[in-house]
């Protein structure tokens, strides 16, 4: 099998040349005759939403160091400083953000008045940011360097919430009338986003004015490229400097210098759509779920590069194995008797046909009757969040929305969860995620999670199969990569070749 698919990528090789040359090309002097060479990155995931900030997008543009919001996180997933250097609690509702001096890439100064107003379209975006999933916030200026921040329940990890990749902040000339946002020289990172070439690939400069240093790099020259054996043989052969998500059966093609795997919160699952079609019925859920076998997973579609899964939250969340409940409530397995159903997964990420090819096979042993749809991330969910396919298999990052363990639960496995694939509404898990929302204290928070969990995991809607390790391909020039537990990151001021 490995001989096999080293044969597969030596043979696509010749077919990639040229497919990646620099914009601004390669030389230790960038094509703006600035220090300093030009970042050639493979990215996994084509742009979704044009960009938008609001969406899965927003990810895209944290990890090339485009955008960034009042507050980030940091290594221990706690809130630090970005465009707010300091905040402070008023009240159980209120927060005040004291602004650092910073500039925005179209000139104008970042001022309270201008983050305001763009906590405010966010507020207004529809579908509404993850982060904000059950939030009501509202924003308005204090002076020129302050912003106040007051929400409608008590909410204690609004600083971290407020790091979302959802919730970055851009000039007042991105946002137009119709709620779009035009990133385009108009964020605050180290890099400007100058062009996109719509799905295919990004060109950036360095932004020369930005309040965290300038940037070692002159700029970044990106290319979303879906295949992921395409993204391993850029590398390899070095057309790339860095391709993020490099396929488990494409790591043995890599220079073992060139390979860094990373622990990361990314849990991939089995959705089951509970609303309608056959997994409305809550016996066939649990006949999926007893069905499915993460070991089989985990050693042979992942060769390793992951564990079996437990639960929402996998290793790299340290503190959630000692904290685990038991899900409770579960219905008996019924007989699938032949029952037909529809299971969807993408192929920006290699391993997941594969893994919904041997869930396939599992289900299919246990009586279903299977039909696979595989497509492209960006052309799949619209249909996934609008429930058109009985089951999903996705890859989440846990803690990428906002860092608190209890968003997730919010966003995917509520009534009103605006990523809700499951199309779950229950009012049993609505009201242990309100608990667990309401609690400020971070380890009674991280209990109230979990028992959340534990209600979540007991409706069988959801059917954890593996927590992965993430390959990320790195060239032997290249220095300062942000490998990222947490995703949202990957070249930052220090990122170099």
């Amino acid at each position: 099998m490995l001989r096999s698919r080293l044969l597969a990528a030596l043979v696509l090789t010749p077919l990639l040349a040229g497919c990646f040359a620099s914009k601004g090309g390669g030389s230790e002097e960038g094509g703006d005759g600035r220090s300093g060479s030009r970042l050639r990155v493979a990215l996994a995931f084509p742009p979704a939403e044009r960009l938008s900030p609001y969406g899965a997008d927003a990810t895209i543009l944290s990890r090339l160091g485009v955008a960034e919001g009042l507050t980030a996180m940091d290594a221990n997933g706690a809130a630090a400083p970005a465009l707010a250097q300091s905040w402070r609690r008023e009240d159980a509702r209120t927060w005040v953000f004291t602004l650092r001096e910073a500039r925005f890439q179209d000139g104008t100064d970042v001022t309270a008045s201008a983050v305001a107003g763009a906590l405010t379209h966010a507020t207004e975006a529809e579908p509404e940011p993850a982060a904000l999933s059950g939030v009501d916030l509202t924003a308005e200026a204090d002076g020129s360097r302050a912003v106040t921040v007051r929400t409608a329940e008590p909410d204690p990890v609004l600083p971290l919430r407020l790091s979302s990749p959802g919730l970055a902040v851009f000039s007042g000339k991105a946002y137009d009338a119709d709620g779009r946002v035009d990133p385009v020289g108009t964020a605050t990172g180290p890099f400007e986003l100058t062009e996109v070439d719509g799905t295919s690939s990004a060109a950036l400069d360095r932004f020369d004015d930005y309040w965290g240093g300038r940037a070692q790099a002159s700029g970044i020259d990106a290319r979303f490229i879906a295949d992921g054996t395409a993204r391993a043989n850029a590398l390899r052969t070095g057309e790339v400097d860095i391709a993020e998500a490099v396929p488990v059966a494409q790591a043995a093609t890599l220079d073992r210098e060139t390979r860094r795997d990373t622990a990361t919160t990314r849990t991939t699952s089995l959705l089951l759509n509970s609303a309608s079609g056959p997994f409305a019925d809550p016996e066939l859920r649990a006949a999926a779920r007893a069905a499915v076998d993460t070991s089989a997973l985990a050693e042979g579609v992942y060769e390793g590069y992951a564990d079996p899964g437990a639960g929402v939250y996998g290793p790299a969340v340290t503190w959630a194995e000692g904290k685990r409940v038991e899900p409770a409530g579960r219905a008996e397995a019924g007989r699938a008797k032949g029952t037909s159903i529809t299971l969807a997964t993408y192929d920006n990420r290699p391993e997941l046909p594969e893994a919904a090819q041997v869930l396939k096979q599992q289900l299919e042993k246990a009586g279903f009757r299977v039909k696979l749809r595989i497509r492209e991330y960006s052309r799949l969910e619209p249909d996934a969040l609008d429930g058109k396919f009985d089951a999903f298999v996705l890859a989440r990052n846990t803690l990428v929305d906002t860092g608190d363990p209890v968003a997730v639960l919010a966003s995917d496995y509520t009534c009103d969860g605006g990523y809700n694939i499951a199309q779950l509404c229950d009012k049993d898990i609505d009201r242990a995620v309100a608990e667990a929302e309401r609690t400020a204290d971070p380890g009674e928070r991280q209990d109230a999670a979990m028992a959340a969990e534990a209600a979540v995991l007991g409706s069988d809607a959801v059917v954890p199969l593996v927590h992965q390790r993430i390959i990320t391909g790195v060239g032997t020039s290249v220095r300062g990569v942000l490998l990222d537990p947490h995703e949202r990151t990957l070249v930052g001021t220090g990122t170099r070749r």
